[in-house]
């Protein structure tokens, strides 16, 4: 395990002179839009222009994705604008030859080329395997975790039957489907009392950001809670509550291919709300006190960075991952509560400031992504797609 004075010295090697063309990819057609503007603002603000050239494209409510002007994205401020009157581009879902491209809707607008994609997208249809999947398919290089670790990431369920089964810890859940609730609501409410108990948390399967989160502390309140989070998925997740600690970490991929994953120094969350909603993250200044590092013993310090890393590695995470777990405040018991494979880069986001506790300030993170995501693009561009006889 990496500690963090060794994190600084990996041997990462800055990205040429030539200055690489970053597209910064924003917005999208999910509950955390607004989160996703401010992490951007944030990115594009902190990105070595020294050696990146960054074009900023807003995909809006509709899905539509947009250029808007370098002015308008300048003149910003903690939130990148999304304006509804920029030129529409689309991505060709097929290789480009030469440079990966944006082409005008109309046939007469600007054609951008670039290097590779930064997305900065919360959420479903943003970094639940989707856009990773056109972006494979076009050959584009991108930041961050592929389609396989993605689309299990953001699906809680799946992700913790994959830990689970790899022997990692959990806390207790049950699945459910809107059918299945509203054909037998009766059953599930005794299931819910029989293996889990209250308090409880209910949530999306798909969804960050605490969208759609509910705390239930009585069964009166348990069918108020599904009702809502089924508004924003196909499957609900009903978790057992604990007294915890909330302890995160951050996972960076090994710029020595083949390594294991560098890990930060641990964070802690403690929420002033019940627990750490929506609102407690983006809407109350003073919705949770972040302590970083934790206040950890050594012992447990090691244990959590272990689990993390542990974690990452099972669900085949490349690029970044942010793992969250809770620490059981009375039995001392690490669990994993879910993994991020696209974390918030807002100012006030764990991921980036985890990572300048370890060493790495918030530009040389993000110069580290990108010569990630270029060097996987270079090995999987190396691979054969099409059948050739062995070399004996």
């Amino acid at each position: 395990m990496n500690s963090p004075a060794n994190v600084v010295s990996s041997g990462f090697q800055k990205i040429s002179s030539i200055k690489t063309r970053v597209v910064v990819l924003y917005g999208g057609r999910s509950g955390e839009h607004e989160v996703s503007l401010r992490s951007a603002a944030s990115v594009v603000a902190r990105l070595d222009t020294g050696v990146f050239d960054i074009i900023a494209v807003a995909i809006d409510k509709h899905g539509r994705w947009r250029l808007p002007a370098r002015e308008a994205i300048a003149q910003a401020g903690a939130s990148l604008p999304v304006p509804l009157d920029a030129p529409e581009v689309v991505l060709p879902p097929y290789p480009a030859e030469g440079r990966p491209r944006l082409l005008p809707v109309d046939g007469r607008g600007e054609t951008v080329e670039f290097d590779v994609i930064f997305p900065v997208l919360h959420g479903t249809n943003c970094e639940d395997g989707t856009l990773q999947g056109l972006l494979e398919l076009a050959e584009v290089p991108y930041v961050g975790c592929g389609v396989l670790a993605s689309s299990v990431g953001m699906d809680k369920d799946a992700a913790k039957r994959v830990v689970r089964d790899l022997g990692l810890p959990i806390v207790p859940f049950i699945c459910v489907r809107e059918p299945a609730w509203k054909r037998d609501p009766d059953a599930l409410r005794e299931q819910v009392q029989r293996e889990l108990g209250f308090p409880l948390f209910v949530k999306p399967s798909n969804s960050g950001s605490s969208v759609g989160v509910h705390k239930v502390k009585d069964a009166r309140d348990l069918d108020g809670a599904l009702k809502d989070a089924f508004r924003y998925d196909l499957k609900v997740l009903i978790e057992r509550g604990i007294s915890a600690r909330e302890i995160e970490l951050s996972v960076l991929e090994n710029p020595v291919y083949g390594e294991p994953p560098l890990v930060s120094v641990p964070g802690e969350i403690a929420p002033t709300h019940e627990f750490y909603s929506y609102e407690a993250k983006y809407l109350d200044e003073g919705g949770a006190r972040l302590m970083i590092p934790s206040p950890l013993p050594a012992e447990q310090t090691q244990l959590v960075r272990k689990l993390a890393r542990d974690v990452f590695l099972a669900l085949e995470c490349e690029g970044m991952a942010r793992v969250d777990l809770f620490l059981d405040k009375v039995t001392g018991s690490l669990y994993l509560n879910e993994i991020n494979t696209l974390p918030g880069f807002t100012s006030i986001s764990m991921y980036p400031k985890m990572w300048e506790a370890s060493g790495i300030g918030y530009s040389e993170l993000l110069g580290r992504l990108v010569e990630l995501a270029l060097a996987r693009a270079r090995r999987k561009k190396a691979l054969l797609r099409e059948f050739a006889v062995p070399e004996v």
